[in-house]
């Protein structure tokens, strides 16, 4: 395996960095596989973002023949919105730009979050064909998300909005206008990559409402869709297992543990 380590400059911020883990070809098994890229968002409410979400969730996906990205996006009130987004998209245009080089097919770069970083990646979902990117250097060929993977996603901002994320990504006196406009049930259209979303019922900080309404916007403008919503657990459970539980073992729910290898087929099915 190949680790890369690249910081990124973009117009509106400096700093944010992203790890990249590659799959060797072998000569033994296909010294020309072409694999698919997830770039990876992890949450955080746009003030951190997670290492429960990172590392552990990389390895997992690595483990079923993906290469890897994991974006650390600029977090915090100094860094509003569209800050991080500006990230992602340029981090999706990098990856597709060294596709030949580290064997990635450009046609297959899934977009993926949790929680906040779910409405990150939901957001580029949305907005890569808008043409307000040329005054960030970027075309939507580059930053064309192939598939979105969203994980207790953060999507609307009206009245199942987590309110901490929409605070720290717009500021305390947002207008109307821009609430809607980073609303990602409200920014879908036929253009929006096809998706998978997974969350719980129960979940007690970002009401599932969100994934509902995002999944109905993309069920009504004709874009594939995969919702898998269980019954238990908590927010932020990232594998449910022991390597994602917190220091006093909360987060280990088996009964969510599946969700990985559901988009793993779903993977094969969509983006092959």
């Amino acid at each position: 395996m190949q680790t890369i380590q690249h910081t990124l400059t973009t117009p509106l911020s400096r700093g944010a960095e992203v790890s990249g883990y590659l799959l060797t070809n072998s000569p033994e098994i296909d010294p020309y596989r072409i694999r698919p890229a997830i770039v990876l968002c992890p949450g955080g409410g746009y003030e951190m973002t997670s290492d429960r979400e990172a590392e552990p969730v990389a390895m997992q996906l690595l483990a079923r023949g993906w290469h890897v990205f994991i974006l650390r996006y600029s977090v915090g009130a100094d860094h509003p919105f569209p800050t991080a987004l500006v990230e992602l998209a340029a981090t999706v245009a990098w990856v597709r730009a060294h596709a030949a080089k580290w064997r990635i097919d450009p046609t297959k770069i899934v977009a993926a979050g949790f929680s906040a970083g779910g409405h990150l990646a939901a957001t580029l979902g949305t907005f890569w064909a808008q043409p307000r990117w040329q005054e960030y250097g970027l075309t939507a060929d580059q930053i064309r998300p192939n598939a979105l993977l969203l994980g207790y996603p953060v999507i609307s901002s009206g009245q199942f909005a987590h309110a901490g994320s929409f605070a720290t990504l717009l500021g305390p006196h947002p207008t109307e206008a821009l609430k809607t406009l980073v609303s990602a049930e409200q920014q879908v259209t036929q253009n929006t990559p096809p998706t998978f979303i997974w969350g719980t019922f129960a979940d007690p900080t970002v009401p599932v409402e969100n994934s509902l309404m995002f999944a109905n916007a993309l069920h009504e403008h004709g874009v594939e869709c995969e919702l898998h919503l269980f019954a238990r657990g908590g927010h932020g459970l990232s594998l449910g297992t022991n390597e994602t539980s917190t220091p006093d073992g909360w987060g280990v729910v088996p009964p969510i543990q599946p969700w990985i290898d559901l988009f793993a087929t779903w993977m094969h099915t969509v983006i092959v």
